[in-house]
This record gives structure tokens, sequence and C-alpha cells, in this order.
């Protein structure tokens, strides 16, 4: 009998060891622009956002927050703020923005936005309880990498797929004929 109780006793050690930590949850839908955000300790939120405007791309799939950071400027887009940053992927965050009337529609580089309050919310959720990202779904105008002047969507989504984290991966679709023209004229196609 007391090798049985010992048996137990061990068992149940296991299954408390073995419980996943608490998570934040953020569920991304890019089709309809909003995230939903739940917590362990039962909050529950519901924000829009701006993701990947016409020319760029916001990754899909899952993530796990790898930096969190209080202010980070974007070294690639003039040094724009982005408060309450939280990296997913690569150069990839979600954050604040200051230009809350574009919530609700596709209007960044390919980050996530999020009001300013809301992204400070959610950054002190995440600190504490860590976090599962889900991003899914097709923007607005279903326009996820195609091309203006080419129209090979299905070429550009198959190369931007597989290049994950490539230098450039805030780079628009669009085809110019050199970095440093790109650098100059990031919003003019050839």
């Amino acid at each position: 009998m007391r090798k049985l109780a010992i048996l137990f006793s061990m068992l149940c050690g296991l299954f408390l060891v073995a419980r996943p930590a608490a998570a934040v949850t953020i569920d991304i839908d890019l089709s309809s622009q909003r995230m939903h955000v739940s917590s362990s300790a039962g909050e529950s939120y519901d924000w829009a956002i701006s993701s990947a405007r016409s020319g760029y791309s916001t990754p899909r799939g899952y993530y796990k927050p790898y930096s969190l950071q209080v202010m980070h400027y974007s070294h690639k887009y003039h040094m724009s703020p982005m408060p309450h940053s939280i990296f997913f992927r690569g150069g990839y965050a979600i954050h604040g923005t200051y230009s809350v009337a574009q919530l609700g529609r596709p209007a960044s580089h390919g980050c996530i936005r999020l009001a300013p309050a809301n992204a400070a919310r959610l950054f002190q959720m995440v600190k504490q309880e860590g976090a599962r990202i889900a991003i899914s779904g097709t923007p607005p105008g279903g326009n996820m990498y195609a091309s203006h002047h080419t129209g090979h969507r299905t070429h550009l989504a198959a190369r931007h797929h597989h290049h994950h984290a490539h230098a450039l991966a805030y780079a628009p679709a669009h085809h110019h004929k050199n970095l440093k023209q790109w650098m100059h004229h990031p919003g003019m196609a050839n």
C-alpha cells in the first residue's frame, strides 16, 4: 500500500509540473482588421488594428513574442515611434500607433498597429503572462502580396511566404531596379 501511495504522489507531482504556463491569447483577424485578446485572469478585449497596406505584407501563422520594448524607433522607416512593441517575428511587432484614425483598415508596413492605450494594456499583460499569437485571414481587398503592375499575385505570395526573415521583409512587393532606388522612392514602382 505504501508503494502505491508513493507512486500516486509521484504521478500527481508530474501533472503539477507538466501544466502549461498561463499565457495571453492574441487572435488577429486580418480580414476584419480586429484583434481578440484573452488572459488567464478572464480579461477579454476586442480591438481594431491596422495591418499591412497594399504592397506590403503581415506574416500569418502562430508566434510567441521574443522581445518587448516600451519604446522602439524603426530604423527602416525614418525612426518612426513604435510604443509598447511586442516583437514576434524578425522586425514585425504589435505596437501602438498615433495614427488612430487609420485603425480598422490596412495602413502599416507589416506590423500590427493598435491604439496607444490598448497597446500599453496588451504590453503589460504579455509582460506578466507571456503570449500566444495567431494571425490569420486576408486583408480587405484581398491584396496580400499583389504587385500593382505585374498582377503576379500567386508568384509573389509564394516568394514572400518562403522568405521568413529576409533582410528586406518590409520592402514593398513592387519590383524596383535596385535597393538604392527603393530606399529613395519606397512608394514608387518602376
